[in-house]
């Protein structure tokens, strides 16, 4: 069999098999993350002793995981209403998102010292994945909640996978000196905001312009570049992609520019639906081929080491301890649903290889991240399935 060929099977029955746990997942609400990882562990023991090998698959996982980042957050934003009845929400999801990435940053950091001899900007780089709620699988897990609550969590874990890569990454490049980090923390989240008040219109201006079968691909591709240009700038273009999406589930809020109002087509709502339907059928790939291949790139055995389940143990206490107080001192009615959606997921894993790789994380048990990406994922999915049935929510009640 050729490569091509090896490929084409490869590619096909990996999406196959991602569509039939998703339809599983959903149909007797179990986590999908859980599902997709277990069965790419699965696959590789398969496959490994009839010599087949996935390997030269590898490369291609981080760049699955950062186009699906990008695509969970855009598909976020689209589903989201901008009003001013909605400002006490915002406010709020961004309070909760600062104060937990806050409060666990500076727990996991600590924990991380006593745990391992590290340093503490090691081990600060180290924390910051584990403090990122990952929208990958928080989104998704909310699409059941009632509106209030399904937005906070959409806010919410985008704002968080926002300051996380924008923090990740500032820190990074300053190489533990807090003077350069407060430089380019502030520089970098003023520009990134700036380039998004820019780059939104522009994208709202094109949909409603573009003619012909092919259409929002181009747009896709350009977020998808004015990202990677960012991200090689160290700035957070995760706010591009937000504020893309905003705008063009939000066209009122250009009305500050009669030029841009008049933009708008007559079947812009039809566009913008076809546009959705789209990115959704993206999202679901790269974000299906992500985990299955990063359960198929696992090592079991650093799964396996002890002290990787204790550190996934106290990350995972850290983790819904702080949250349900912090949810609490918010006065957030859905705190006892919401307490358990603060999984990590994408982010995490990606962030943490980006550590890895710059070589501030070698030592760190890789095993202690995919046991605290499976379990928070699986209490995120179970929690949200035994509270299903309580749902005076879905007509609106808080669940206290």
């Amino acid at each position: 069999m050729s490569i091509t060929e090896a490929a084409i099977l490869a590619i096909a029955g990996l999406l196959v098999l991602a569509y039939l746990l998703d339809s599983a997942g959903r149909r007797y609400r179990l986590p999908s993350v859980v599902l997709l990882i277990g069965s790419g562990i699965a696959l590789r023991q398969l496959l490994d002793p009839a010599g087949l090998d996935l390997k030269w698959l590898d490369p291609i996982v981080p760049v699955l995981g950062t186009l699906g980042l990008i695509l969970i957050v855009l598909e976020g934003a689209l589903d989201l209403t901008v009003t001013r009845e909605r400002a006490r929400l915002i406010a709020v999801s961004a309070a909760s998102s600062l104060l937990g990435f806050a409060v666990s940053l500076a727990a996991f950091t600590a924990l991380f010292m006593a745990a391992r001899p590290m340093e503490f900007a090691s081990a600060a780089l180290v924390a910051i994945p584990f403090a990122v709620i990952s929208s990958a699988v928080a989104i998704p897990s909310a699409a059941a909640l009632p509106d209030d609550p399904r937005e906070f969590v959409i806010y919410e874990s985008s704002l968080s996978d926002i300051l996380g890569v924008l923090v990740f990454y500032s820190w990074l490049s300053a190489d533990g000196s807090l003077r350069d980090f407060a430089i380019d923390l502030v520089g970098g989240g003023a520009v990134s905001l700036a380039v998004a008040l820019l780059v939104a219109p522009a994208m709202f201006f094109f949909i409603n312009r573009l003619e012909g079968h092919v259409r929002f691909l181009p747009l896709i591709a350009g977020i998808v570049f004015l990202y990677g240009a960012g991200k090689a700038l160290h700035l957070s273009p995760l706010v591009l992609v937000l504020g893309c999406g905003l705008l063009l589930n939000n066209p009122h809020l250009g009305r500050w520019s009669p030029r841009l109002s008049a933009v708008r087509g007559e079947d812009y709502d039809q566009t913008l639906k076809e546009f959705k339907g789209l990115v959704a059928e993206l999202t679901f790939a790269a974000k299906s081929f992500f985990f299955l291949l990063l359960g198929y790139w696992t090592d079991l055995g650093t799964m396996r080491a002890v002290h990787a389940w204790a550190i996934a143990a106290a990350v995972f206490g850290v983790v819904y301890v702080s949250r349900f107080a912090i949810l609490r001192l918010l006065r957030q009615p859905y705190a006892r649903v919401l307490t358990w959606i603060a999984p990590r997921g994408l982010i995490t894993v990606l962030l943490f290889l980006a550590a890895r790789d710059a070589g501030k994380a070698s030592d760190f048990p890789l095993g202690a991240v995919m046991l605290t990406v499976l379990a928070t994922s699986a209490a995120t999915a179970l929690a949200h399935r035994a509270l299903r049935p309580a749902a005076p929510a879905a007509a609106g009640k808080p669940v206290e």
